[in-house]
Protein backbone atom coordinates (compact mmCIF):
# COMPACT_ATOMS: atom_id res chain seq x y z
CA UNK A 1 0.00 0.00 0.00
CA UNK A 2 1.51 3.54 -1.06
CA UNK A 3 0.84 6.72 0.14
CA UNK A 4 -0.26 9.39 -1.84
CA UNK A 5 2.49 12.22 -2.41
CA UNK A 6 1.14 15.87 -1.19
CA UNK A 7 0.51 16.74 -4.98
CA UNK A 8 -1.93 14.02 -5.32
CA UNK A 9 -3.76 15.16 -1.90
CA UNK A 10 -3.94 18.76 -3.15
CA UNK A 11 -5.82 17.97 -6.24
CA UNK A 12 -8.72 15.60 -4.53
CA UNK A 13 -9.26 17.73 -1.24
CA UNK A 14 -11.04 14.33 0.27
CA UNK A 15 -8.35 11.85 -0.81
CA UNK A 16 -8.92 8.35 -1.27
CA UNK A 17 -12.27 9.06 0.93
CA UNK A 18 -13.95 10.33 -2.56
CA UNK A 19 -15.43 7.16 -3.67
CA UNK A 20 -16.75 6.73 -0.31
CA UNK A 21 -18.33 10.15 -0.13
CA UNK A 22 -19.76 9.82 -3.64
CA UNK A 23 -21.60 6.35 -2.22
CA UNK A 24 -22.97 8.09 1.20
CA UNK A 25 -24.21 10.90 -1.31
CA UNK A 26 -25.94 8.85 -3.83
CA UNK A 27 -27.35 6.78 -0.73
CA UNK A 28 -29.01 9.73 1.10
CA UNK A 29 -30.73 10.82 -1.88
CA UNK A 30 -32.53 8.05 -2.83
CA UNK A 31 -33.32 7.85 0.66
CA UNK A 32 -34.47 11.07 0.82
CA UNK A 33 -36.36 10.51 -2.71
CA UNK A 34 -37.93 7.37 -1.19
CA UNK A 35 -39.43 9.51 1.85
CA UNK A 36 -40.56 12.01 -0.36
CA UNK A 37 -42.59 9.79 -2.59
CA UNK A 38 -43.81 8.45 0.90
CA UNK A 39 -44.83 11.62 2.12
CA UNK A 40 -47.15 12.51 -1.33
CA UNK A 41 -48.73 9.08 -1.00
CA UNK A 42 -50.05 9.97 2.71
CA UNK A 43 -51.10 12.64 1.76
CA UNK A 44 -52.71 11.52 -1.36
CA UNK A 45 -54.01 8.59 1.48
CA UNK A 46 -55.90 11.55 3.55
CA UNK A 47 -57.09 13.82 1.02
CA UNK A 48 -60.69 11.59 1.18
CA UNK A 49 -60.81 11.25 5.16
CA UNK A 50 -60.46 15.14 5.10
CA UNK A 51 -63.41 15.44 2.09
CA UNK A 52 -65.73 12.95 4.86
CA UNK A 53 -64.51 14.64 7.62
CA UNK A 54 -65.69 18.47 5.80
CA UNK A 55 -69.07 16.49 4.59
CA UNK A 56 -70.35 15.45 8.17
CA UNK A 57 -69.01 18.77 9.83
CA UNK A 58 -71.02 20.43 7.36
CA UNK A 59 -74.32 18.56 8.00
CA UNK A 60 -73.60 18.57 11.62
CA UNK A 61 -73.52 22.03 11.22
CA UNK A 62 -76.77 22.43 9.23
CA UNK A 63 -79.01 20.15 11.46
CA UNK A 64 -77.71 20.85 14.94
CA UNK A 65 -75.90 24.27 14.32
CA UNK A 66 -79.22 26.03 13.04
CA UNK A 67 -77.55 27.26 9.42
CA UNK A 68 -75.58 27.00 6.39
CA UNK A 69 -72.29 25.98 6.92
CA UNK A 70 -69.61 28.95 6.97
CA UNK A 71 -68.06 28.01 3.79
CA UNK A 72 -71.19 27.78 1.85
Amino acid sequence: MTFGSVADLSNNSYGSFQPVLDWQAAVIQNLMQAQQIQLQMLTAWQRPFAAVNQELWDQWVVRFGGGVPIDG
